[in-house]
């Protein structure tokens, strides 16, 4: 564009002088011109300039929020426990954990691009960092603190922006009332959990049965048309939950690769008139495995109880090594085994009143259809059987465990979550809670819950909150969480839900042999304030 003027003055110039020439100007003149003109194309080219960067930020809208929260961490934590000395197993280690004050910041920044008259893109990038820490990798105490694909938006990691959701959504097929959208899914901070993140609904699955990132596939029908009931819909939805054969050295033993863990599933939404929702799901995760693609840190007392659990002095030797030096083992973890399929099905319904009072109850269930398949930590809501932990000897002379599972039993879990919102002065006050059986494992790892996420928790979680409106864009949130664990291993789909109250009378070598390997926590209670900011 600038050429295009240049050379357009350039032409407008050389007609008068040309003209001209018998009665030519003075040198003095024609610098003067000289600078008129650029000081006229500069303006120009700026005007366009201004132009165009206005038409290139016009084709994607961004929007967001930020939040800075402040977090008072409280826990009783029992642990294996060794004899420095000899190594010989002693009672289950009881401990407490405090963290008084535990600063984080999240950063969303929303994108939202019309492609077309009835296709739109939409996406999400975000941060969510520790104050004083930025690390992809967390030192391995918990399946929280496991950093994977499905779990990245609502795990504490670094300085820098993640895709959470990106996809493009089809709309009114050739006329239709069909619509198609592709891509990373908004597949968190689904309904009814909404009112305790003081947002519109994030996401189309419940909150209590999924709150994972995951990469698919969703085929949308408007049912309103047939029923004439307002809202109602139809979703049709497909997932990746693991890719097993590409990135994973398969090319080493492509004859034992694992298979993909395949997501699929049908969402409806009976009832949505802006006063009411009716909600149901069912879904199915089809080759489960034991774990996901991600980074961790070893710590030296998980190396020292592996090398006792299994009779490798080496990993003893390495675990001291470590620890006497402030240092953790970096890995890529990789699952080992499918272990199995994994059912989902849940029933929400949600009242928004017109005098400002909402409320909500949540149902779910779960069933683990085991394999008789297990890795280091287990088989699908299952132990190891202990007859499988015996080393056998591989063709390369390779010391080599075959893990199974300790029984062919299905599991069964089930849960209720509810909660109510009433007006308050300058704000609104919020008060939930759930329950969650025994092998209750729904698909929320990327929720973030600190201390882990309260809808997986197989015991019972109470939440008291006051939401303090500054204004339209900006609130300020009293919180306080309680957590009541009854069996182990909440959140994770591999290992066995064993009774806490039995594991705190066990010795360590009981409690290893009952495939308890990372730390337990009985209670905990989680007192924080945040700021968050909308734009």
């Amino acid at each position: 564009m600038r050429k295009l003027v240049v050379f357009v003055l350039a032409a407008l110039m050389a007609a008068p002088l040309s003209a001209m020439a018998a009665d030519a100007p003075s040198s003095q003149d024609l610098q003067k011109e000289i600078q008129q003109l650029n000081q006229q194309i500069q303006e120009m080219d700026a005007r366009v300039s201004k132009n165009e960067l206005h038409t290139a930020l016009d084709r994607i809208n961004f929007t967001g929020d930020f939040r800075t929260k402040l977090d008072s961490l409280h826990a009783k934590i029992y642990n294996l426990a060794f004899n420095p000395a000899t190594g010989a197993p002693l009672q289950v280690a009881s401990g407490d954990y405090n963290n008084d004050d535990m600063w984080t910041t999240r950063l969303r920044l929303n994108m939202n691009a019309k492609v077309y008259d009835n296709v739109k893109f939409m996406g999400r990038l975000s941060m969510y960092k520790l104050w004083g820490a930025s690390t992809d990798a967390k030192v391995f105490d918990s399946w929280g603190s496991y950093t994977m694909d499905g779990s990245d938006g609502g795990n504490t990691t670094g300085d820098w922006l993640r895709v959470e959701r990106a996809f493009f959504s089809w709309y009114d097929i050739a006329g239709s009332n069909w619509y198609l959208s592709i891509g990373r899914r908004p597949s968190t901070y689904g309904p009814p959990t909404q009112f305790r993140e003081n947002e519109p609904r994030g996401g189309t699955p419940p909150g209590q049965l999924v709150n994972y990132n995951f990469d698919g596939i969703s085929i949308g029908y408007k049912l309103s048309h047939l029923t004439g009931i307002d809202g109602q819909e139809l979703h049709i939805c497909y997932g990746l939950g693991y890719e097993s054969q590409w990135g994973t050295g398969s090319y080493w033993n492509p004859e034992h690769s694992l298979k993909d863990t395949q997501l699929g599933g049908v969402t409806a939404d009976l009832m949505n008139d802006g006063i009411n929702y009716l909600q149901v799901t069912a879904f199915e995760a089809m080759n489960v495995t034991n774990g996901f693609s991600g980074q961790l840190a070893i710590p030296d007392s998980m190396l020292q109880t592996f090398g006792q659990m299994y009779g490798v002095p080496a990993f003893s030797q390495m675990g001291s090594a470590l620890g006497n030096n402030g240092m953790t083992l970096y890995s890529r973890l990789d699952p080992t085994k499918n272990i199995g399929d994994m059912t989902l099905g849940g029933i929400d319904f949600v009242r928004q009143e017109e005098n400002g009072i909402n409320w909500f109850v949540s149902v779910g269930a779960n069933r683990a259809k085991w394999n008789g398949q297990a890795g280091l930590f287990g088989g699908l809501l299952n132990g190891v059987a202990p007859s499988s932990c015996m080393p056998t000897t591989d063709q390369f002379g390779n010391t080599v465990y075959n893990f199974t599972a300790a029984d062919k039993k299905s599991r069964y879990g089930y849960s209720v979550y509810a909660g109510i919102q009433v007006p308050a002065p300058y704000g609104k006050i919020g008060a939930e809670y759930n329950w969650g059986s025994k092998y209750w494992t729904p698909f929320d790892q990327a929720s973030d819950d600190l201390i882990g996420s309260k809808l997986g928790t197989r015991g019972q979680v109470a939440e008291l909150y006051y939401i303090f409106d500054i204004n339209p864009n900006m609130f300020i949130k009293l919180d306080g969480l309680y957590y009541d664990y009854a069996y182990t291993n909440s959140n994770s789909p591999v290992g066995p839900a064993l009774k806490i109250s039995d594991v705190k009378k066990w010795d360590s070598a009981t409690a290893m042999g009952n495939g308890v390997l990372l730390p337990i926590i009985d209670t905990a209670w989680d007192a924080n304030l945040s700021l968050t900011c909308k734009f």
